[in-house]
């Protein structure tokens, strides 16, 4: 994708959007809580409403130049859009859903036919029955079809998933996949889960009270939160106070409570001594025993105060002279037999700890 977003200033209700970034990513991930300005950004760049200030280019087309008055309709932006309660029209069926606003005759694109479009999204059992008598996902997928069948350039989606239940999503994910591989469509996708954001975006922006706080691969963001306000987004699981005590070698020994923890000290400013060590729930390894990998440079004797199921998976609640939580699947926890009172040993490696000055 080359998307530019300069310039953009709108006021909100309680804050101004400002935005200047240059997209790249195949998926885009615009991250950040309800009421950060997310679904406004979408808005801009689908022609909806217009900004104070705006400068908005998809690939070497202008759609949006407002100092030189030049404002490309919505209808000839070439972008589809998909907004969080899916716009279907509840009086007409599925397959006239479809064709709003398709015209085959003009459609050139051999990519967006609608019998590859209906084929790819699984929904040709559905073209015929009435939008209200559809199921959540299926109501997704009728969504996604007709956007796609407007032959956009870019695609807009605005937590398309979040009426869903993790079921549901998990059903629903592949099909944007799928989407995302074969027609190689750029996407924005307004998200504030980090399960969605993971298993489809390559770039992720945080926005927050309308600013951008952070930006870069999703990998990254997610490792490397800029701040601790960052780090509350993104669901970073463990973030304690800590103090450093030593560094050597690029390696920083962090007191954390009455721990002591290794981590990279490449991410903090010179000469900080005062630290929030964060660390994700997937990023540790619980071992029972003797068998103990050797890859980590943290062992952490740790005893288990909660187990408790969360979503596909299980949240264990640790000890380890700091409150310490791990995500393991059902079968690695039924596999140690983990209960409150086991004492285990926590894995994490050094470079799984992210440093912020504090």
């Amino acid at each position: 994708m080359g998307l530019i977003l300069k310039n953009i200033s709108l006021a909100l209700a309680s804050f101004t959007l400002e935005v200047d970034l240059e997209l790249r990513g195949r998926i885009t991930a615009i991250f950040g809580p309800s009421g950060a300005g997310k679904t406004s950004l979408l808005d801009l760049v689908a022609g909806l409403r217009l900004a104070e200030s705006a400068f908005i280019q998809l690939e070497d087309r202008v759609l949006t130049d407002l100092p030189k008055g030049h404002v490309v309709p919505a209808f000839q932006r070439g972008v589809g859009y998909v907004p969080q309660d899916l716009a279907l029209f509840p009086h007409l069926s599925v397959r006239q859903n479809l064709l709003f606003g398709f015209n085959e005759k003009s459609n050139r694109d051999e990519l967006f036919t609608y019998d590859r479009v209906v084929d790819l999204l699984e929904i040709q059992t559905l073209v015929k029955r009435n939008v209200t008598d559809l199921s959540g996902g299926e109501k997704q997928r009728v969504a996604l079809a007709r956007a796609l069948l407007a032959s956009p350039k870019l695609l807009l989606l605005d937590e398309p998933l979040a009426s869903l239940d993790l079921k549901l999503k998990t059903r629903i994910i592949p099909y944007l996949a799928r989407i995302r591989d074969e027609f190689r469509l750029p996407m924005l996708y307004v998200t504030h889960d980090r399960f969605e954001a993971i298993s489809l975006a390559d770039e992720m922006v945080v926005l927050t009270g309308g600013k951008v706080v952070q930006t870069g691969s999703v990998q990254e963001v997610f490792n490397h939160p800029a701040n601790l306000a960052v780090a509350g987004l993104l669901t970073v699981e463990t973030v304690q106070a800590g103090r450093i005590t030593n560094i050597s070698e690029e390696l920083a020994i962090v007191s954390v409570g009455s721990s002591n923890v290794m981590a990279l000290a490449d991410s903090i400013p010179v000469g900080t001594r005062d630290v929030y060590v964060c660390i994700r729930a997937e990023d540790v390894i619980l071992v029972k025993g003797s068998d103990r990998p050797n890859s980590a440079r943290n062992h952490l004797p740790a005893r288990v105060r909660e187990v408790n199921r969360e979503g596909p998976l299980m949240r264990v609640e640790l000890n380890c002279g700091f409150p310490l939580t791990a995500l393991l699947t059902k079968h690695a926890c039924a596999e140690m037999q983990l209960k409150e009172g086991d004492q285990v040993m926590a894995l994490v490696k050094a470079p799984d700890i992210h440093l912020i000055a504090r």
